[in-house]
């Protein structure tokens, strides 16, 4: 049995507009994110501090930092691929970083163009700058491809759980796992999480599962019920990684919140309004594809909402 309440830690902004081949206006951005916060979501990915001429996406990046700040009790959090990148981002005022590490070495080189060594060196340097510079600011690590790789092919669950260990070492704060290819299910979800929290305590950190071959709620439940209680997702089911063929998908925020509300597990999100966040999001991507069961089904009578 897992917590009782949980984390929705939502990462559209970042995940999931970083996979549309368009750019989402600024402004359109912040109505979203707006949107999002009056859902009752208290942690939210707004982007990622990469070079625009890599993803042209996430040009606006400082702007949109900005205004979500401009939200009391917003956790601000953002991607960083390197150094420079959470230079930039503790210059811009985040709460929170998330850094990705691959556990293949194909995915690492094809990601952010470093081995695997390179990038736990490149954490430490972070958490370095962290401590002479933002003692305040949050890092998370999202071990990527840590149940599969397209390009690789296995991952091996001993190298997960030894550059979690190498990480955790180096100073982050937690240390999640991410199905960035949607290759997981939900008895490797559950043994991988348990082994996690084994050998890392109370560092092991946020479940990023994809929904690509549709077992995303299932991998979510097997997390939870390994003890992990923050989950990223991503409304409408946007996102996935460009650099990984075929990782398209992410957990659908709003089947997500329902399940786990549903269960009885509090997630402090409104479901009403959470489905009222598609509307800026499609006015803002008019035409993009997005998802959702119960968007589509609607709440079912006498169910109670946040």
């Amino acid at each position: 049995m897992g917590a009782s309440t949980v984390l929705i830690s939502e990462v559209g902004p970042r995940d999931g507009l970083q996979s549309v081949a368009r750019s989402m206006a600024t402004a359109d951005k912040c109505a979203w994110i707006d949107a999002l916060v009056a859902a009752g979501l208290s942690e939210i990915e707004v982007g990622s501090f990469v070079p625009a001429r890599l993803l042209p996406q996430m040009a606006d990046i400082d702007a949109v930092v900005a205004h979500a700040l401009g939200h009391p009790g917003l956790r601000v959090m953002a991607l960083v691929p390197n150094l420079r990148g959470a230079e930039a981002a503790v210059a811009a005022g985040v709460h929170k970083i998330t850094i990705p590490v691959s556990a293949s070495e194909a995915h690492s080189m094809a990601n952010v163009r470093r081995t695997r060594a390179q990038m736990v060196d490149e954490v430490a340097a972070i958490v370095y700058m962290r401590q002479q510079h933002a003692p305040q600011l949050g890092v998370e690590v999202g071990v990527s491809t840590a149940f599969g790789c397209t390009l690789q092919g296995r991952v091996a669950e001993d190298d997960v759980l030894r550059m979690a260990a190498q990480l955790a070492a180096a100073g982050v704060d937690e240390v999640g796992l991410s199905d960035t290819t949607g290759m997981a299910n939900p008895a490797q979800v559950r043994r991988l999480f348990t082994r996690l929290r084994s050998e890392i305590g109370a560092r092991a950190g946020a479940a990023h599962l994809h929904n690509t071959r549709g077992l995303g709620l299932a991998n979510c439940l097997a997390a939870w019920d390994a003890g992990v209680a923050t989950f990223d997702a991503s409304l409408g089911g946007l996102g996935g990684c460009p650099y990984a063929p075929g990782a398209s998908g992410n957990v659908v925020t709003e089947d997500l919140v329902f399940m786990f509300e549903a269960m009885g597990v509090r997630t402090g999100v409104s479901l009403e309004r959470l489905i009222a966040a598609r509307v800026p999001l499609q006015r803002g991507l008019p035409g993009e594809p997005i998802y959702g069961m119960t968007p589509e089904a609607g709440l079912p009578k006498g169910f109670r909402d946040v």
